[in-house]
């Protein structure tokens, strides 16, 4: 297990609360492209988030889906798919805007590759969850963020514990987030009030406000992780009423496919 705090690494510099772009501005550009993030940082943003898999030659590329058809104009699994067909493909093809018209298909917008990301945004740190179990990709992923000198700025998230193990064991002075089963340990401890012999394993609970019925981030929730020297960041808040609610309980981040709404309400 690291001994790795927030206060260590360079992520955790930014000013609080900190404002992610969700998958770049998301809710005005594709999904986790090159567009959406650089407007992302321009609505005020000063972290990014995005997710990765691998192609079948092992090219760690951002998307979100293991299957191609939500966000491009491709079909398929990724992980079958090479690194020149999945260019080859309309990253914009599917995003609809309010009035149903497609201004972003035929653009020339591309799945963005981990190394244009890293090359594009050298100071900006990224929250970066690796989505694929399997084939694992996490050595892939760890050795080109190694190459460009990214760990003081990166977090590393996965939902799947069985990735997250594996993260751990590549990259044990690394920071990361925690896994769904991991936020489900501490919100049952948070609810019985007994952290006793706990350790936890990551810097960041980066959680939904409301899993179902369930409220996942509340002022215990908040007090328990903030008395463990941990972050909440919470996803994805893009209604103001809901923004100004979890800042009163004092979260350290907010994710949103709309930055720009975060970033007008922090000025104020």
């Amino acid at each position: 297990m690291s001994d790795l705090k927030p206060s260590d690494v360079r992520y955790f510099d930014t000013n609080k609360p900190r404002l992610f772009a969700h998958r770049g501005a998301s809710g005005e550009y594709p999904e986790n492209t090159l567009t959406a993030f650089r407007h992302g940082i321009e609505q005020g943003a000063e972290l990014l988030e995005l997710d990765v898999h691998a192609t079948r030659e092992g090219t760690v590329v951002v998307i979100h889906d293991e299957e191609l058809s939500r966000t491009t104009s491709g079909r398929g699994l990724v992980r079958d798919t090479s690194f020149e067909t999945l260019r080859s493909l309309d990253a914009g093809a599917c995003f609809g805007a309010a009035d149903g018209s497609r201004p972003h298909a035929g653009r020339g917008i591309v799945v963005p590759t981990l190394k244009e990301v890293l090359e594009e945004f050298p100071d900006v740190p990224l929250n970066v969850e690796i989505k694929q179990e399997a084939p694992g990709i996490e050595r892939n992923v760890v050795e080109l963020l190694e190459s460009y000198d990214a760990r003081g700025r990166v977090v590393l998230a996965a939902e799947r514990h069985a990735v997250m193990e594996r993260i751990r064991a590549m990259a044990p002075d690394w920071a990361t987030g925690f896994s769904a089963e991991e936020v489900v340990e501490f919100h049952d401890r948070v609810s019985r009030n007994d952290f006793t012999g706990y350790e936890p394993l990551g810097c960041a609970l980066q959680v939904p406000h409301f899993y179902g019925d369930i409220e996942v981030v509340t002022t215990a929730f908040v007090s328990a992780a903030h008395a463990l020297g941990l972050e909440v960041h919470v996803w994805t808040i893009n209604d103001e009423a809901e923004m100004r609610e979890l800042l009163a309980l004092g979260v350290d981040a907010l994710m949103s496919d709309f930055p720009s709404r975060v970033a007008r309400l922090l000025e104020h």
